[in-house]
């Protein structure tokens, strides 16, 4: 009797193999999908960085060399424009943590409508294009800017300092352009963050400021991951502000790259440290992914 309410039950249900079809065409159906994106993505970055590793291998004559990865050991100018990006690029992320983090905490305390309120002074730098930013900096900042003529009347120093076309006036201009890729991340972080558990280790006997060491601090630390490494990354291969506001002091790898188009026309060199810099980038994103829990700061995976 079983055997015929078997026989009776399974004709109607989808076998093994029918699943096993059903599946693969589901697959095949996604990857249509998928396809516009993809040949996108090969058209718009592997073509272009493809191209580029092979430039980098091209030497003078036209033959495959390693000429260009030669020189870059062998000259230390090489050495400090990487030593200039790094330096530049770490000291701008430190202080976007030491500006943005105060922020992020202030806004995240605010009510809902009122914080939103706040973060549009956090998001309207965006609504202003980089290259005026950088040169309204280069206004405030020069010997005989508003900066310098109010800090003289307000008695803050003597004779005008020099404020631009160095390192300071370079880390100022992107610490303000690079600040909103960490608040944001940040804040939403943040926001997660249950106020009970404050109040629940205040009735515990902790004070204000061990609540917030041991519990808010830690519970944040996912959000300023991810808006330290989106800034640190962005740096990396930042052009116009250090061009601008360096004055040609800080040599940083985009500036330089520049550099050796403009003068040199020599493909080759200016694709072999794009080829260095993409690749340190590469190395920086996957240590960060495997020693920092990069998924749970992105995506808030634990």
């Amino acid at each position: 009797m079983n055997t015929a309410i078997e026989n009776e039950v399974d004709p109607g249900l989808p076998n093994e193999n029918q699943l096993r079809s059903q599946g693969i065409r589901e697959q095949r159906m996604l990857l249509s999908l998928a396809t516009p994106a993809f040949l996108m993505i090969v058209a718009i970055i592997l073509i272009p960085v493809g191209w580029l590793f092979y430039l980098s291998f091209i030497g003078g004559d036209g033959q495959f060399s390693l000429e260009h990865y030669r020189k870059m050991i062998e000259y230390k100018s090489y050495a400090r424009v990487f030593v200039t990006t790094f330096q530049v690029s770490i000291l701008t992320t430190l202080l976007c943590i030491l500006i943005g983090y105060p922020l992020a905490y202030f806004l995240a305390m605010l009510p809902q409508r009122l914080a939103g309120f706040f973060m549009l002074a956090v998001l309207l730098p965006f609504w202003t294009s980089l290259l005026v930013r950088t040169y309204a900096w280069l206004v405030l900042l020069q010997k005989n800017g508003i900066l310098n003529d109010f800090a003289i009347s307000a008695g803050l120093w003597e004779t005008p300092i020099k404020l631009v076309h160095n390192m300071t006036g370079t880390l100022i201009g992107m610490a303000h352009i690079m600040l909103p890729f960490l608040v944001l991340p940040l804040y939403g972080s943040m926001r997660k963050i249950e106020r009970d558990m404050m109040h629940a280790a205040a009735n515990l006997g902790a004070s204000p400021i061990q609540s917030f060491w041991k519990i808010y601090f830690p519970l944040s630390l996912s959000g300023m991951v991810a808006g330290s490494l989106i800034v640190f990354v962005l740096c990396l291969g930042f052009y116009v502000t250090p061009a601008v506001l360096g004055g040609g002091r800080v040599v940083m790898v985009a500036t330089q790259i520049t550099a050796i188009l403009e003068n040199q026309f020599n493909w080759g060199a200016a694709s072999a440290l794009g080829v260095v810099l993409l690749v340190a980038t590469i190395v920086i994103l996957y240590l960060a992914g495997r020693f920092l829990k990069l998924d749970a700061a992105l995506f808030g995976k634990h």
